[in-house]
């Protein structure tokens, strides 16, 4: 929907492209940070501004919502409870509710009941263990996202333990018909299974467009939650009996999740043609699966209209896993070889590997870490440092040897590639050393010194500080260091350089990245922001307008040797993804504004400015990553595909069941690509015919933070993978079934 003319055109520095939806309480917005990410940004009405009630309530919404994993729900990006129309923004999550979606193709059936319905309790499972009880669920508070349900709106949510209650006195709070019956008569009883009884009724709601308790009037309606038995017409009769339990008046007769997972698997049995075998794992079994090769044909090349073959396949669906002893999300594991690509399986020594697998090096074995784990010198403590609020995990950087990790809240930290040890970790950088927030990112490693800029906001209103600097890698000790003004661009590291923003913002030298010495200085445009473009070996600045709309966007090269300057212009929707046979390859959007998929590539000349474009056999979507000719798109819900940048065609599309996975590593000599997720999952697929080769276990102690970045790279043939939520491990790709030791 458009904005109305007397909606803000900014909310806390999001822009504000379009209204998603309004209510009672207030307006959700369609915004775009300066980073152009797509945000949902929730503004209160003017008149509850003023109602300390409310403004409890709102800011008990947002602490509610950061509890639980995004894996479930739209994580908060930022918010500010206490401005005079508080606000909160969140990640913007593609999709209909599932209101909309009823609403528009009527109930669902078979397959996609059963998905929705795992999907719920696995959602329920995860704000039931972050200690929240929603009390909302509702058929317009759940997204239906292309990995699995979302639930959102955490207006009314509560700690499980805490039995007090900000709704007045005669104020009912809450929708009747997907309310319980404790909700209607003491509100103070309510826990978790008063969220039980909700998704019972969201159930039948699903499956058959109207709810178990309708009555002409919300308050005839109360009155039957309360008294009446549910209304069932309609729904599956292998359904029935569960739900008149969820939906007992007594919230003890109510099943638990787990209960309720394992009875939904067994009454919506897996009908669709591309569902999965479906097998059930305890813990004691989970290794021994991990080790033991699953008989997978691959899927061969892919064309358009086409039809493969489905393999059998070890799977527990998405949702089922919650009913499990072995508590992890659906996953998906191949056994570690495939016959005929030279894989194979079992225990195997540093140095020794099968034919397709580069060697570990010497002394290597598996380790699992955190970025927080006590340090043998500096400051021993990883933990204690404020967090600054971003959703960017801890991003790593390997470099002879040595893993170099920093994030929001993670100060720099040296961990030993062989054993995970962390040697040394640096303090905060002057004058950031008061009461306050930190966020720090590893700009790169060069010439034996670790860049790294450093986030500062003070607690008590005092202008943010931005910090580069430059450490030993042996040490941690400071090299040098320099406040920087970043209103056009932020530090960056270019080659044998690390590129530094003058005091004025509107030009940059480049520095020696272990002297801090000058070498050069070069102007920026007048009146845009500049941020490093991924073009690979040979780095661009993007640069466009800070506040004004554009339809163009400069692409910006510095000379490394002198600092003189080459500029391209580029429509300002285009994603430069690399370099390809000496030109520039950008993603070109369709041409609907809604979309977020792509449509084609262009390639462009640096030297003559001239350019074609590419169109792909289809539109694809997700995050692209590009190398060696080839591009790969990962959706949210595990699907990759390959694509050739030379003729815009599909070379395969596989699917595996990681969730969001958001880094995508290319090893050429082995030809392989991994991709990594939030949980600790990684998975390996052939490039030539994305073939699978096998996918792990999660590795990740806890997923309280989808991030928007993981980091994986590799060190000689192990792999290096660290979460969003701290976690540093490695593994052999050759055997990555082998456990891990403690770092």
């Amino acid at each position: 929907m458009p904005l109305q003319k007397d909606d803000p055109k900014s909310i806390g520095g999001y822009k504000l492209v379009g209204r998603l939806g309004s209510g009672g309480m207030g307006v959700v917005y369609r915004g775009r940070a300066r980073s152009g990410r797509e945000v949902a940004v929730k503004v209160v009405h003017a008149q509850y501004a003023e109602d300390a009630v409310f403004r409890a309530r709102f800011r008990q919404e947002i602490e509610a919502v950061r509890k639980v994993s995004g894996a479930f729900t739209a994580p908060v990006l930022d918010a500010d409870p206490e401005a005079v129309r508080p606000w909160m923004a969140t990640q913007y999550v593609p999709g209909p509710s599932l209101a909309a979606l009823i609403r528009d193709q009527g109930p669902l059936k078979g397959t996609a009941l059963r998905r929705l319905a795992l999907g719920l309790v696995e959602a329920l499972r995860e704000i039931h263990r972050a200690g929240v009880v929603h009390r909302d669920l509702k058929p317009a508070n759940v997204l239906m996202a292309e990995d699995g349900p979302r639930v959102i709106d955490f207006g009314i949510s509560r700690a499980a333990e805490n039995h007090h209650t900000l709704t007045e006195t005669g104020q009912m709070i809450g929708t009747p018909p997907f309310m319980s019956p404790e909700q209607l008569t003491d509100a103070r009883s309510v826990g978790p299974a008063s969220d039980v009884f909700s998704v019972g009724a969201l159930l039948v709601y699903t499956s058959t467009g109207r709810g178990p308790f309708d009555a002409d009037s919300p308050y005839l309606t109360a009155y039957r939650v309360v008294h009446d038995p549910p209304v069932l017409d309609g729904v599956p009769q292998s359904l029935h009996a569960l739900l008149e339990r969820c939906l007992a008046k007594d919230p003890a007769d109510r099943p638990g999740l787990d209960e309720l997972a394992r009875a939904l698997v067994t009454a919506l049995p897996e009908t669709g043609p591309d569902d999965q075998d479906t097998v059930t794992l305890r813990r004691d079994e989970a290794a021994q699966v991990s080790t033991r090769p699953a008989a997978v044909a691959g899927p061969g090349p892919a064309a358009a209209g086409g039809h493969r073959s489905r393999a059998r396949r070890l799977w527990v669906t998405a949702g089922t896993a919650s009913a499990l002893a072995l508590g992890l999300t659906g996953y998906l594991l191949f056994g570690p070889g495939l016959g005929g690509d030279g894989a194979r399986t079992g225990e195997g020594t540093a140095g020794s590997a099968p034919s397709r697998w580069t060697a570990v090096p010497a002394g290597w074995k598996p380790w699992q870490t955190t970025v927080f784990a006590p340090a043998a010198q500096g400051v021993r403590e990883g933990r204690g440092i404020a967090e600054g609020g971003s959703l960017e995990g801890p991003a790593c950087e390997l470099y002879e040897g040595a893993v170099y990790c920093a994030g929001d809240g993670v100060l720099p930290v040296r961990l030993d590639a062989l054993t995970g040890r962390a040697r040394w970790r640096a303090d905060v950088l002057p004058p950031g050393t008061g009461e306050g927030s930190y966020s720090f990112s590893v700009l790169g490693v060069t010439d034996d010194a670790v860049l790294v800029e450093q986030t500062y906001s003070p607690d008590h209103g005092e202008d943010v500080v931005v910090t580069a600097a430059a450490l030993d890698t042996g040490t941690g000790e400071r090299l040098w260091q320099r406040t920087v003004n970043v209103d056009a661009v932020r530090p960056y590291v270019f080659g044998d350089l690390v590129i530094v923003p003058d005091d004025g913002g509107r030009s940059v030298t480049a520095r020696s990245p272990r002297t801090g010495a000058g070498r050069w200085t070069a102007p920026l445009p007048a009146g845009q922001y500049c941020a490093p473009a991924d073009t690979g070996e040979n780095p661009y600045l993007r640069c466009g307008p800070d506040e004004m709309p554009s339809k163009e966007t400069v692409l910006l090269r510095l000379d490394p040797s002198d600092g003189s300057a080459r500029r391209l212009t580029v429509p300002v929707d285009e994603t430069p993804v690399g370099m390809f046979e000496g030109r520039l390859a950008l993603l070109v959007p369709t041409e609907d504004d809604e979309d977020e998929a792509f449509a084609g590539i262009r390639l462009l000349d640096p030297d003559t400015g001239k350019d074609r474009v590419v169109k792909l056999a289809q539109p694809l979507e997700g995050n692209a990553a590009y190398s060696d000719g080839i591009l790969w798109f990962a959706t949210s819900s595990g699907q990759v595909t390959a694509v050739s940048v030379r003729t815009g065609e599909r070379l395969w599309q596989s699917r595996t069941s990681l969730e969001q996975p958001s880094d995508i590593v290319h090893d050429p000599r082995a030809r392989v690509v991994y991709l990594s997720s939030a949980s600790g999952r990684v998975a390996a697929l052939d490039t030539r015919k994305g073939t699978p080769l096998w996918e792990t276990l999660p590795r990740a102690r806890r997923v309280t933070n989808p991030g928007w970045s993981r980091s994986m790279t590799l060190h000689e043939g192990a792999l290096v993978v660290a979460t969003a939520d701290g976690d540093v491990f490695t593994l052999d790709p050759a055997h990555p079934d082998r456990k891990p030791v403690s770092g």
